[in-house]
């Protein structure tokens, strides 16, 4: 059994680490699974959200992903509020390709969010505090690269293209589904897309 996913995301980091973060929650639903992650397409956000923009790449991550395939968006929220934007990408990713299961995740705040939502998790690891606790609401820390240099020695600081997908590699996931809403949506998003694509094929699922 096998299942084919496109990505589409926004920063350099991300390229590597949402394929990891992708990976690690599907072998938790489906082990058995034998999962192909196309390269990711990485887009500015401030471009995909202009009109065709994200049409556009919607028709080239279907191509990448073949006709028994899907398209997993992920993005960060920023300042916008995920509740509002995430709903209306997603209905222009499905207008686009109504034939395509799309998933659209926005982290709230940024991607970073999740890391302070399993930070104990992390302890230790690329220079962050053996102590490391994580803050009470996690998702409304703005600036949440600056919160992982401030617990990493001086003259050490968090660099998305070195420390994310290392850190996506060792969080734990029930911590960040538990602290982040954002993150539980992208577990259950990903679960429903793993049902829809193995229903033919008799996988099962946990």
């Amino acid at each position: 059994m096998s299942i084919a996913l496109a990505c589409i995301v926004e920063g350099d980091g991300d390229v590597e680490a949402v394929p990891i973060a992708i990976r690690r929650i599907v072998q938790g639903i489906a082990p058995g699974l034998a999962l192909k992650i196309h390269h990711p397409i990485r887009v500015p956000r401030t471009k995909l959200v202009k009109s065709g923009e994200l049409e556009r790449f919607i028709e080239l991550a279907a191509r990448r992903a073949g006709r028994s395939g899907a398209i997993v968006i992920v993005l960060d929220s920023d300042d916008d509020c995920p509740a509002i934007l995430g709903p209306e990408l997603l209905g222009r990713a499905r207008r686009a390709r109504p034939d395509f299961p799309i998933s659209v995740v926005l982290a709230k705040r940024e991607f970073e969010a999740w890391f302070l939502a399993s930070a104990s998790s992390l302890r230790g690891l690329r220079g962050l505090a053996d102590d490391l606790e994580p803050p009470s609401d996690p998702e409304a820390i703005r600036g949440a690269k600056e919160w992982l240099t401030g617990r990493m020695p001086a003259g050490r600081s968090y660099t998305e293209t070195l420390d994310q997908s290392a850190l996506t590699a060792s969080m734990d996931l029930h911590q960040a589904r538990e602290a982040a809403p954002s993150f539980d949506k992208f577990f259950r998003d990903l679960t429903a897309i793993v049902e829809r694509l193995t229903a033919g094929q008799g996988a099962i699922l946990s």
